[in-house]
């Protein structure tokens, strides 16, 4: 934890304060990502864009357990953040003195690993004299798609689906976010890794089990699609996963078999995902649906949700597939817009493993 006189402020920090009473200015921001198992770090400038971005993804340290361990997570972190953060710059050509602020995951996410890059992040910024600012990890995935062009306009409906996370937003502005529904059990990437898991497939199993479904007969096996028959836009994946877990015990196991009960699993998840999403835009009334997070890269998901929105006349965003799963581009896009909102951090770093999303505050 850093702890400092907050009344210090050098230069840069005199300069910063002095653009936002001004007219437009232009930015360049470091931004890192340590919420979970993915240490990222990216350089993003308002005028040139993401000028460079690592990754460094632990699923090989993790892979014997079937899940991240947390302490082995955050030591992770330690060893990978700053031959990262030197990387990223390098590759931007750019130097610290270049850096006019930090942005860092502030939660939610695995405490040890949040810390790591809050302590980091808070502490170049300090060191290099410049603001920083804590982003709230789903925000950063919600702005994800601002990273490219097209980019939607707002007001739109935004799907939120990961491996901790499934949720429905009305989002209006940058902060101004209404919650429509959220998973009240096991998130959409959770059930889809832990079905995986059944199935024999190596962890993480959300990308090979969407693999192995493409080898699937359609009809075959029927699984349910939680809680479409009520109303409301809450998800639960808990009873789609028992009904897998069920279906595997009883089968015969046979390789095509497997792969069967994938492609009913993903079925069901996508038709389920769709439905909602259907739900919410008739609920609000927009045309515009923005998908992101590391479920968004599922391309039955995709398809479906392409062909609603067809359907509909509307247009559905999503990030690249590079930026579907956690990264420093996304932190770095959403610090952006909150520093120049003048949103600051004090001089203390702090993490947030638990972070309501409609509780941010709006610019």
């Amino acid at each position: 934890m850093l702890l400092c006189n907050s009344s210090i402020a050098g230069r840069r920090w005199v300069n910063f304060a002095s653009s936002l009473a001004n007219e437009r200015f232009y930015m360049r921001i470091l931004g890192i990502e340590t919420s979970c198992d993915e240490t990222g770090i990216a350089v993003f400038d308002d005028e040139q864009g993401l000028m460079s971005h690592e990754l460094y993804s632990q699923v090989k340290l993790h892979a014997d357990y079937g899940g991240v361990v947390p302490e082995l997570a955050s030591r992770d972190h330690v060893r990978k953040i700053i031959p990262l953060i030197r990387k990223a710059l390098k590759d931007a050509n750019t130097s610290s003195a270049e850096i006019d602020g930090v942005a860092y995951t502030q939660g939610p996410g695995l405490i040890g690993a949040l810390l790591v890059g809050a302590s980091v992040g808070r502490s170049l910024a300090y060191a290099w004299d410049v603001p920083a600012v804590g982003v709230h990890h789903m925000e950063g995935h919600l702005l994800a798609p601002m990273l490219d062009d097209p980019k939607p306009d707002f007001p739109f409906v935004a799907l939120l689906v990961s491996g901790g996370h499934s949720m429905m937003v009305k989002v209006e502005g940058i902060g101004r976010y209404e919650v429509l529904g959220e998973s009240v059990d096991d998130a959409a990437g959770e059930a889809f890794d832990k079905t995986a898991k059944m199935l024999g497939l190596d962890y993480p199993g959300g990308p090979l089990l969407a693999k192995l479904a493409e080898q699937g007969t359609p009809g075959r096996y029927k699984f349910p699609r939680p809680m479409t028959d009520k109303p409301g836009l809450n998800f639960s994946f808990s009873g789609l996963k028992t009904a897998a877990a069920n279906t595997i015990r009883a089968a015969d196991g046979s390789p095509q078999t497997k792969a069967d009960i994938a492609y009913a699993f993903q079925e069901a998840v996508v038709d389920t995902l769709a439905i909602k999403c259907k739900r919410a835009l008739k609920h609000t009334g927009l045309k515009r649906l923005v998908i992101a997070g590391g479920v968004s890269a599922n391309t039955a998901l995709r398809e479906q949700l392409e062909a609603l929105m067809q359907k509909n006349r509307g247009k559905v965003y999503y990030p690249r597939l590079e930026f579907c799963t956690d990264n420093g581009a996304m932190i770095a896009y959403a610090g952006m817009q909150r520093l120049k909102a003048g949103q600051i951090e004090p001089l203390v770093s702090k993490a947030k493993p638990r972070w309501p999303l409609d509780s941010l505050t709006a610019i």
